[in-house]
């Protein structure tokens, strides 16, 4: 008896290896996956201005980089002491705005380098309600906790995300033509914008990716279905956190498995079974670290990561 309805998933050409650079960008979804990027030790960079929720501040921040437009005085503001950009997230306000502007250049700069020369970027799009600035008439990626009466909140058209999308992958195929590019929706529901609004917020986003996919069929242009994944595989509140919004740690592995199946080579399962072991034995805690057995343990495990990065240089723990 078949008790689940699964999503068919076949393996992608061009996939992802310890050789490959992956860039994710996006929702907090695309941090899940991001974290097993790290985990595995792939080299992978994941939303170096913080994670963005929707199509349009994504877009500015890659049409942003590609022509090396700096951050300026102009792009920030003071709130309550602290400096802030409405195009990046809130883990890089900083208190002095000289630091801030620094910062905010160098994860530009990383920016930059991981759109020129990754050979697969994901984006992972959250929703479709977006807030308007009245005072500049721009689309912000983050409102900073600034008070509503600022912004005007709107749900952006097929029309306007496909624009989007659309600019991103020309953008990006002018600096760099093999780069793989992955757009992905996050199976996050934003149930604050309400249930029926949420529902159309990711019809907006999957229409919108379909329609980029089939004006764009020669092109290294992907769909993963992750929120189809989450919605019809997993449609179960026992997949979900505590807040019943989130995917949990089982869904999160589910998911990344999936992706694996179609994205990840099959010739990198033996050096992640070696990784996923010396990460296992980083954090293992013994009852007695002075121990003739935890010292050999610490040795053997010591002998392990010198030989993986004699063949892997890039790789740390």
């Amino acid at each position: 008896m078949k008790l689940q309805t699964e999503i068919p998933l076949s393996a992608e050409e061009n996939q992802i290896d310890y050789t490959s650079k992956v860039l994710l960008m996006g929702s907090c979804f695309s941090e899940n996956i991001g974290a097993k990027f790290n985990y595995f030790k792939f080299k992978n960079l994941q939303n170096p201005i913080g994670v963005i929720f929707n199509p349009v501040s994504i877009e500015k921040l890659v049409v942003r980089a590609i022509e090396n437009k700096l951050f300026s005085e102009a792009d920030i503001f003071e709130h309550n002491g602290i400096w802030k950009c409405f195009e990046a997230h809130s883990e890089l306000a900083a208190l002095d705005k000289n630091e801030f502007l620094a910062n905010l250049n160098l994860a530009l700069k990383n920016l930059r380098e991981a759109l020129f020369t990754s050979t697969h970027i994901i984006f992972t799009f959250g929703t479709s309600w977006v807030y308007r600035h009245l005072e500049n008439n721009e689309i912000v990626a983050n409102c900073h906790k600034l008070s509503q009466q600022y912004f005007q909140k709107e749900l952006l058209s097929i029309e306007a995300i496909l624009s989007s999308i659309q600019n991103i992958s020309e953008k990006i195929n002018t600096v760099n033509k093999g780069a793989q590019l992955i757009f992905t929706v996050s199976p996050v529901r934003h149930l604050k914008d309400g249930f029926t609004e949420n529902s159309l917020s990711k019809a907006h986003l999957i229409s919108a990716i379909q329609q980029s996919l089939s004006l764009r069929a020669q092109s290294r242009s992907f769909y993963f279905p992750s929120y189809e994944i989450m919605m019809d595989e997993l449609r179960d509140y026992r997949f979900y956190a505590e807040d019943l919004l989130h995917p949990n740690k089982t869904a999160i592995e589910i998911i990344w498995n999936k992706f694996s199946k179609a994205w990840i080579s099959s010739e990198t399962e033996t050096l992640q079974k070696e990784i996923a072991s010396i990460q296992s034995g980083l954090r293992h805690k013994s009852f007695n670290p002075k121990s003739a057995e935890h010292l050999q343990f610490l040795d053997k495990l010591e002998r392990k990561i010198a030989t993986l990065q004699q063949r892997f240089p890039h790789i740390q723990f």
